[in-house]
């Protein structure tokens, strides 16, 4: 049975969730693989709605084993703080499981993120201060603690004592921060770890188990391709690697293990933060996109900035992750123009691009070429056959196969859990 890879094919927002949601089903374990509480994945179940930052979509139902994977940074607060809210809507998290290797986010991390971006002034990258690039920095540093550590709190003081002394006198002297205190620390993390303890496990050990046994596993990404650490817009990116490669390492499997890579597709262009967009609207369409497609940050709530699809990004997307297939989400949301526009190239100093540019400047400073189409000012919500779908909606969605190289599966019409098409 196969390995399932799900990732964004933008700057994330795409509905990941939901199509996470949707397939969860199926599937006997769901993965997290990369990132922090800087992502977010709405649900919509039934009237109620939820909201994820480290917890895998798949905790809604009973049968699935979840699993954060070690190539997750976890700030233990937030999610004990997340165990709680869904205990307390009557989700049970007990077949939720902890990789043992994962990293912590430490309270000096989000003090140096808020405090490095603050810096920056209007070169600021746009992080959510969760202090997720600083925890990733000490992982590759190799000066990070990680979940095993709280399991022996002697060798978590030890190393946190040498560890607090550095940062201390980066948080004193260069931002004239008030010392954190390493005895506060200690105890409450002590506290995380008993909350924790019966959760964490060599989850890579599980996972491979699970795929020889042919269960089927279901690789679940943040973010989307463009804020790739060593592929996306750099600077304006992550601090992990949300390709369907990095559910490799982030999980601890090999490649041969990956039988499906399930990329998502927003039918136009959102993304949070700074950083280059070529097809953005800063006018009333880009508002309306906005508006209608409820485009405000899961985790921060701030404003996505929003645009026509770009054809240019999904070819590279599919070049770099190995697309099987793709779903397109928030189809419903264009049934509000009359015209729609498609981004089909980038022209810079005469020159046009139809594959992603190797220099970031030319991202930066291009003009997107358009194709223009009709749009079909109907509502989406109730189609449930792909052949009920308007004649201009199946068009639409016939280009961006065509322009993208890859198929479309599965199509969003709505917010909720089975407003979705599939098509054959």
């Amino acid at each position: 049975m196969p390995g399932i890879v799900l990732i964004g094919t933008q700057w994330g927002d795409e509905g990941k969730g939901k199509i996470t949601d949707l397939l969860a089903d199926q599937m006997d374990i769901v993965v997290r693989y990369q990132g922090g509480d800087n992502a977010g994945h709405t649900v919509i179940d039934g009237s109620q709605e939820f909201r994820f930052h480290l917890i895998p979509s798949g905790i809604l139902y009973p049968h699935i084993a979840c699993v954060i994977g070690n190539g997750v940074v976890i700030n233990p607060k937030v999610l004990i703080e997340e165990l709680d809210g869904l205990e307390s809507r009557g989700v049970s998290t007990d077949k939720l499981l902890i990789s043992c290797n994962a990293h912590l986010v430490m309270p000096y991390h989000l003090i140096l993120d808020g405090a490095r971006e603050l810096k920056l002034g209007k070169s600021k990258i746009g992080t959510t201060h969760k202090g997720i690039g600083p925890a990733y920095a000490d992982k590759t540093s190799r000066t990070g603690l990680r979940i095993q550590d709280m399991l022996d709190m002697k060798i978590f003081k030890k190393k946190l004592e040498i560890v607090l002394k550095e940062k201390n006198e980066i948080l004193t002297k260069i931002y004239d921060f008030e010392p954190l205190d390493l005895d506060k620390i200690v105890t409450d993390y002590t506290g995380y770890a008993k909350r924790l303890e019966k959760h964490i496990a060599d989850t890579s050990l599980v996972v491979n188990k699970a795929l020889d046994e042919s269960k089927n596993v279901f690789f679940e990404g943040a973010q989307g391709t463009l804020l790739d650490i060593d592929h996306g817009t750099y600077p304006f990116v992550t601090s992990s690697s949300p390709l369907s490669g990095g559910a490799c390492v982030g999980v601890g499997v090999g490649p041969k293990r990956i039988d499906r890579v399930i990329g998502v597709v927003k039918a136009y262009i959102t993304r949070v933060g700074s950083g280059p967009f070529p097809t953005e609207l800063d006018d009333e369409v880009g508002n309306t996109m906005r508006e209608k497609g409820g485009e405000y940050g899961t985790t921060t709530g701030r404003p996505r900035r929003c645009g026509w699809f770009d054809a240019v990004i999904l070819r590279y997307a599919n070049m770099i992750n190995g697309l099987t297939e793709i779903a397109v989400t928030k189809l419903d949301v264009l049934s509000q123009f009359e015209k729609i526009k498609i981004c089909v190239g980038y022209e810079h100093k005469g020159k046009v691009y139809d594959n992603f540019p190797p220099h970031q400047t030319i991202v930066h400073k291009c003009k997107p070429v358009y194709e223009e189409v009709g749009g079909w000012m109907e509502g989406l919500n109730n189609i449930t056959n792909y052949d009920d779908l308007p004649k201009a909606a199946q068009e639409y969605l016939a280009r961006i196969e065509e322009l993208g190289g890859v198929p479309i599966k599965m199509v969003s019409v709505g917010p909720k859990r089975r407003q979705i098409i599939f098509k054959s």
